[in-house]
């Protein structure tokens, strides 16, 4: 059985799992958005389009995890999380990949990685070091 919120986001997982970044944009008004939700704050319409995002972006914020949050990213701390502008107004957060050092502004680009327990996660990698 799938909840609602599997349901809004099956997509985003779908894409993820090919190491595609896939967002939502509304079929009525074309705005674009990220993370997925059953409404359109732009003009309120329930119908939606799903399309696949290049990921580029710059970092807009930046964070040192140094205490793990869950059991299956304990090994990896101290690891740096990024808040990133992916433009049309859209933000992801993820986690940096190394030997990058975050810096506001930094041009970076959306992949995924398969997290410990198999399942896909977000992952930034610096423009230079693709």
């Amino acid at each position: 059985m799938t909840t609602d919120h599997e349901e809004l986001s099956a997509a985003y997982w779908a894409g993820a799992r090919r190491g595609v970044l896939v967002i939502q944009r509304c079929a009525t008004c074309g705005t674009s958005r990220h993370y997925p939700r059953a409404m359109c704050a732009r003009c309120y319409s329930f119908d939606v389009e799903h399309v696949e995002h290049s990921g580029d972006g710059t970092v807009h914020s930046w964070t040192v995890a140094q205490h793990a949050f869950s059991a299956d990213t304990a090994g990896e701390v101290p690891y740096t999380l990024v808040t990133v502008d992916l433009g049309e107004g859209l933000r992801a957060l993820g986690q940096l990949a190394p030997p990058a050092d975050p810096v506001i502004g930094l041009p970076v680009r959306m992949g995924f990685e398969p997290g410990p327990d198999g399942a896909p996660r977000p992952v930034f990698t610096a423009a230079g070091s693709r």
